[in-house]
């Protein structure tokens, strides 16, 4: 069986092709800048016999032209003979609202019904669903599979997602928490569980997804009960640009003093905040190394950046009670071994305790990070929200038959 992963974003599409006989990657690409002057097509064959790799700089008027450029250039390259012999496709797609809890066959309701949920993800739902109408038309045998980075938490019980507005809110608008990273999240705790040897339906882990965008999740018995995203990804914990958590008074606040519009300020909290906001820069390589110099500004993102996970880590411990594992995945939580040591430093009373020659040196595989014989295991684990996606589109597909 052959599975296509599409997660198509506001200016770009992310694809991954497996071959779910042995869950390994075909080809994996990337069409960036849509739209913009000059735009970027990226194709690399994973096959042993085939390791071509495609990088072309070219003008990609929209997402249909960037999808109809990844067909062809599959075939092109020898990696497939004919499209039409994927045997479904699993669409990423951000926000399923109260309206999804799982993976989903596409059809034209839940066309709709996505469509519908764009209010709460303008940037992102809008893109998913002009994937998803690109191959009905162009492949209408072709089964497509919606898995929704909310569904994960859907889990949560509703004193863990509502918010404390007036009721009606809620009622007329679906304003609550949904969180997000869903799919990752999901997939390193399935991971962690397997790597522990834990039944999954009895693992408890506190799943720390760090990257550009951060989360946090508790996962109690397999399920979220808890993360640290709301009714946007511009909640909870400090991210490369996004502010995290803050009073909402700060809104108005800085319309006031700034002259700002809400416009303004909302693209102050999500595009020039977080990490950026503090020392100028939210890549992590230039925080650290400016870090390591002194720099008085990154070393006070670098320290907020962590004392926030680490609150969220306390509080989580508390919400769990058990706790298995704390696991460290993502671009930041896999690659940046200072942050993870800065995260765990004092945590010992609570049973977890960083091996720092190991944490150093991990390598690029899941590796367990704690000291011998600590209550909770410290785990990185590389992420891989495609194949998941994959691997739930397979279930799908498997059950039509």
């Amino acid at each position: 069986m052959e599975i296509l992963v599409l997660n198509l974003g506001s200016s770009s599409i992310k694809f991954k092709l497996f071959d779910m006989k042995e869950n390994k990657p075909l080809a994996s690409g990337l069409a960036e800048k849509i739209g913009e002057e000059i735009g970027q097509l990226k194709i690399k064959s994973h096959l042993h016999h085939n390791d071509q790799e495609l990088k072309e700089k070219l003008v990609i008027k929209d997402h249909a032209i960037g999808l109809l450029m990844i067909r062809e250039n599959l075939t092109k390259m020898g990696i497939i003979k004919d499209f039409n012999q994927i045997d479904a496709i699993g669409h990423r797609v951000v926000q399923g609202g109260d309206k999804f809890h799982a993976p989903v066959l596409v059809d034209e309701k839940v066309m709709r019904e996505i469509g519908n949920l764009s209010i709460l993800a303008p940037l992102h739902n809008p893109a998913n669903l002009a994937g998803i109408e690109f191959v009905q038309k162009a492949h209408p045998h072709i089964p497509q599979i919606a898995v929704f980075d909310t569904a994960f938490h859907a889990s949560m019980p509703s004193y863990a997602y509502m918010y404390a507005l007036p009721y009606e809110l809620y009622e007329k608008y679906q304003i609550r928490r949904y969180g997000f990273h869903g799919t990752s999240h999901h997939y390193v705790a399935k991971e962690a569980a397997k790597f522990l040897n834990i039944p999954y339906e009895g693992f408890n882990a506190i799943s720390l997804h760090l990257g550009n965008g951060s989360s946090a999740a508790a996962i109690q018995n397999g399920k979220s009960v808890d993360t640290s995203m709301g009714l946007t990804p511009l909640e909870g914990l400090i991210m490369g640009t996004r502010c995290g958590d803050i009073d909402p008074t700060v809104v108005e606040y800085i319309a006031q003093c700034a002259n700002k519009s809400l416009e303004e300020v909302m693209k102050i909290l999500n595009h020039e905040s977080g990490l950026k906001g503090i020392c100028g820069d939210n890549d992590a390589r230039n925080i650290e190394a400016r870090r390591e110099k002194g720099d008085k500004q990154a070393k006070l993102a670098f320290e907020m950046c962590a004392y926030r996970i680490k609150k969220y880590i306390g509080a989580y411990m508390v919400v769990l009670k058990k706790v298995d594992a704390i696991i460290f995945t993502g671009g930041l939580g896999e690659n940046y071994s200072a942050l993870r040591e800065s995260v765990c430093e004092g945590l010992e009373n609570l049973g977890i305790a960083l091996h720092k020659p190991t944490n150093d040196n991990p390598g690029n595989a899941l590796v367990n990070l704690s000291q011998p014989n600590t209550k909770v295991q410290i785990l990185r684990i590389p992420t891989d929200e495609e194949l998941e996606i994959a691997l739930q589109a397979k279930e799908m597909v498997e059950k039509l038959k």
